[in-house]
């Protein structure tokens, strides 16, 4: 695996600390909020592959695979997890444009709004990206 290949897999990993962070930011990941992170991944990024030509079904599960991960380590912490992407963000702003921070900000939405709607954590969570996704590198 090259270095290009590297950052990408480790970009993917971070997508699925976020998306977690976003489910497990009122300290509870529902189901639905997984399943919406399936099909939202399945669809929305696949159909979306233009921002990366190498984005496959095994890309797809690097995103799933973490956040199951995470949910599974009874221990992950939603805002440590949401400041770990951040971090990876900022030191690697070449991968993120418009078309990107848009997916990740639709992709966190919609789990955030898959159970009884958007509680309050996951507002401040999802205001927060979207003000770090805007910010001039």
């Amino acid at each position: 695996m090259n270095l290009k290949q590297k950052e990408k897999l480790n970009f993917y990993q971070n997508l699925g600390k976020l998306f977690y962070a976003i489910a497990a930011s009122d300290k509870q990941v529902r189901e639905e909020e997984f399943k919406s992170l399936k099909n939202n991944v399945t669809n929305e990024w696949k159909s979306a592959k233009n921002f990366d030509a190498n984005f496959n079904d095994s890309t797809i599960n690097t995103i799933i695979d973490t956040f199951k991960w995470l949910h599974n380590d009874n221990e992950c912490n939603a805002q440590i997890c949401y400041t770990s992407f951040i971090n990876f963000k900022k030191t690697h702003e070449h991968l993120f444009n418009k078309k990107v921070n848009s997916l990740i900000l639709n992709t966190a939405s919609k789990i955030a709004a898959s159970f009884s709607s958007i509680n309050k954590s996951e507002l401040i969570m999802l205001a927060k990206l979207n003000i770090e996704l805007n910010k001039a590198s």
